[in-house]
């Protein structure tokens, strides 16, 4: 019941290599998209945020589908990016992550963007009026005050895609050692005989990387509040 397979220990090693590179790479675009729609006042605004939340609303499989149709081999982007740039995401861990990071994003930026409107713009203000550019007061004032919101959001994007199924497995499938995540072996061992026992220990084991994500994310949470108080 304690021993992992090696089929077990790979789908554990991509889901967190998978997670980590989703929640990477989204965390520079979910810092400028929270920002814009906390304080940006544009044409349009209703419906970026529109897009941003879509994902939650739409089935993943859609969500999957829509993302074969863009960047899949045949695909527009995706034929230009194989062809420029020598990136594949059909079929590869590539595309794991990208589907990821899409279904992790609203979590992300909604959470960025809570912590930048509970910040007082006087703040800002105060530091620019001493002279400070826009990036300095953004890299000294800002950031430092939504770091705790910033943390969370990206810690929920991680857990969000360690338990992401339906996008994945219609975007890039159930490859065991290139695509096959958590989410997916549970899958598939519930559908093989004698599998159970298996599918229940992943659970187990799915259920405590996000448990242990989401409190280090409050804890951590916590202490940069602290500090900044007492700062």
């Amino acid at each position: 019941m304690l021993t992992l397979s090696q089929d077990e220990i790979q789908a554990i090693t991509l889901s967190l290599r998978v997670a980590a590179v989703a929640t990477a790479a989204s965390l520079p675009f979910g810092v400028l998209i929270g920002m814009a729609l906390a304080r940006g006042r544009f044409l349009g605004r209703s419906l970026l945020n529109a897009l941003v939340l879509l994902p939650l609303i739409l089935p993943p499989v859609v969500t999957g589908y829509i993302l074969l149709l863009v960047f899949g081999r045949q695909g527009l982007a995706g034929r230009w990016l194989a062809d420029h740039l020598g990136l594949v995401f059909a079929f590869r861990w590539t595309g794991a992550a990208l589907a990821c990071a899409i279904m992790g994003f609203p979590l992300l930026v909604r959470a960025i963007q809570l912590s930048v409107e509970a910040v007082d713009p006087r703040l800002e203000q105060a530091a620019a009026t001493l002279g400070a550019n826009r990036l300095y007061v953004f890299l000294t004032v800002t950031l430092p005050l939504i770091l705790p919101g910033v943390i969370a959001g990206a810690i929920l994007c991680f857990a969000r895609s360690m338990g992401e199924f339906g996008a994945t497995i219609t975007f890039v499938s159930n490859i065991p050692g290139e695509t096959q995540t958590l989410p997916t072996l549970i899958y598939t061992l519930t559908q093989v005989p004698g599998g159970d026992a298996a599918a229940f220990r992943l659970t187990l084991i799915s259920v405590a990387i996000s448990l242990a994500a989401l409190l280090a994310s409050e804890a951590l949470a916590r202490r940069l509040q602290q500090r900044l108080r007492a700062a």
